[in-house]
């Protein structure tokens, strides 16, 4: 069964003194009714079974290792998403007020469209009076 919790070291080269950054600022601090909670008991050694102990211990490190890099890249995580959320309200925003300018620009370009077809019609209107105004005038003398 393949384990449950990546490895940084195998357990031979894995000792008592490994532990985290944490837990070594903690004992630092701490007196002797704390240094029992976060050492174990100091008594005498039994071998096999303060092995044991040592083995646990130093799978409880890994675990407490693990979950803390896991809780650092939620946080990170939360932070890229905020930032995401923004930069997406921000092209929301970006793309009404194109849509926007757009509807207005096409509007603009419609009535120019409109003005450019009256300015037509009325220069073909004038041309059509030009030439038939006197042709008439001349049939009627």
């Amino acid at each position: 069964m393949p384990p449950k919790f990546k490895r940084h070291l195998n357990d031979d080269e894995v000792t008592g003194s490994v532990k985290s950054e944490r837990r070594n600022l903690l004992e630092e601090d701490s007196d002797e009714e704390e240094d029992f909670f976060l050492r174990g008991p100091s008594g005498p050694r039994f071998g096999p079974r303060n092995d044991k102990i040592r083995h646990v211990q130093n799978q409880v490190d890994e675990v407490i290792d693990v979950m803390q890099e896991n809780i650092t890249k939620v946080i990170e995580r939360g932070e890229r998403l905020d930032d995401l959320q923004d930069k997406s309200e921000s092209l929301s925003d970006n793309a009404t007020a194109f849509s926007n300018r757009a509807k207005q620009l096409r509007r603009q370009m419609w009535w120019r469209g409109c003005k450019m077809k009256a300015v037509i019609a009325l220069v073909a209107v004038i041309l059509l009076l030009v030439i038939i105004i006197p042709i008439v005038l001349k049939y009627r003398s």
